[in-house]
């Protein structure tokens, strides 16, 4: 029995803080010099949109605080200020921290208390808007001498070494933040590093293997600095803008080469299972509303991996009963799949079965003769089967 009363009185001396009951639900004390009982806003960022959490109207000094019984869900909020202005931060496991910061200079005059994360993130928002700043005096600076031959080169060598120290810069707060969503989202930011790959000037078309080395490593690598299965990054601005263009810029815009893009994204994501539905429901919506001929093979695809495999437990039973009945019908003509034999009337020959047609190519035409496009096509499609 001593030797316990020992034991607890050295964790007590020592400030040991084990036994210490943990905080509660969120309070998020706010001051804004140069603001007196207006009504400010916390939003946050989820996908493409901002979404209000909460409203409050600060007291004549400025203040106020956003509180709550729950926890808030953890990733990149906002605070609206009047004119809408606005300063964004990290909500993550601690939610009993201070902001104070001025209205005229909100990025370099923010402070923050009780919460390293934040301090850290706005150190680094705060150098990193300098830094920017200084690539762009260089553009301008490399803009205006065209013509000069020495100014180029000075400028041009000057970007490259601004350029190493933005990257080293962002490399070092990385490591500082091992382990902190400071430190995941600032490495989510950071694009692919594709390495320079060797080889030998006398290779034929030695520019186009070059293009697909560096087109197949970023491809394959795009996603190394972002876990889409960090459900804080579904929360910020950096999750959908990376879908977003790594299914509308990088890859080739044909089904197979989606597919398997679509194939690996979903299972990065589906390890959570928020940042799943949001991948499904993104690709599902983007390649069913797409405009592209042969993306409806991507929609079948992601039907079946998906919806129709009982993974997407959030969808209505009517909605996926629904959507079988559209995939069954969709599946029999997409590009690439025999078409089914039609047995037609034919002007010269009688019966014709599409089977017993023997030609490289069949071309089947479905036209209306009062329809302005069929006005158009028809004659080009005639003269081009006279040829």
């Amino acid at each position: 029995m001593k030797k316990s009363i020992l034991i607890l009185a050295s964790l007590a001396i020592t400030g040991i803080t084990c036994c210490q009951p943990v905080k509660k639900g969120h309070n998020i004390a706010v001051r804004v010099d140069g603001l007196s009982n207006d009504g400010i806003y916390l939003a946050y960022h989820l996908g493409n949109r901002q979404y209000i959490k909460d409203s409050l109207r600060l007291d004549q000094s400025g203040s106020g605080v956003f509180a709550g019984e729950n926890l808030l869900d953890q990733g990149v909020y906002i605070i609206v200020l009047p004119g809408n202005s606005y300063f964004e931060f990290l909500v993550t496991e601690n939610q009993h921290f201070s902001i104070e910061g001025n209205k005229d200079d909100l990025i370099n005059s923010i402070v923050f208390t009780g919460s390293r994360e934040n301090t850290a993130f706005a150190g680094f928002q705060k150098e990193w808007a300098a830094m920017h700043k200084k690539s762009e005096a260089i553009r301008n600076r490399l803009s205006a001498n065209r013509e000069n031959s020495d100014s180029i080169r000075i400028i041009t060598e000057a970007s490259r070494d601004h350029e190493v120290q933005m990257k080293n810069y962002m490399n070092r707060t990385i490591d500082n933040n091992s382990g902190n969503f400071a430190g995941t989202l600032i490495k989510a930011m950071m694009p692919v590093e594709i390495p320079e790959f060797d080889i030998p000037s006398n290779i034929a078309n030695r520019d186009s293997l070059l293009w697909v080395k560096n087109y197949n490593y970023n491809k394959e690598h795009f996603f190394d600095n972002l876990d889409l299965g960090d459900e804080r990054l579904l929360r910020s601005p950096m999750y959908h803008s990376k879908l977003q263009y790594y299914f509308t810029e990088l890859i080739l815009q044909f089904p197979d080469s989606i597919n398997l893009a679509v194939d690996k994204v979903l299972a990065l994501s589906e390890v959570n299972k928020k940042t799943f539905q949001y991948v499904a429901v993104y690709l599902f919506n983007h390649f069913r509303e797409s405009p592209l001929m042969g993306h409806d093979a991507v929609v079948v695809n992601l039907a079946d991996e998906v919806y129709l495999s009982g993974k997407a437990d959030w969808a209505s039973a009517d909605f996926v009963n629904n959507l079988r009945r559209d995939v069954d019908r969709l599946r029999p003509s997409l590009i690439g799949n025999k078409a089914i034999n039609i047995t037609m009337q034919s002007q010269s020959h009688g019966i014709i079965s599409l089977d017993n047609i023997r030609s490289e190519f069949t071309i089947l035409y479905f036209w209306e003769p009062d329809c302005g496009h069929c006005k158009e096509a028809t004659p080009l499609l005639h003269d081009f089967y006279m040829r």
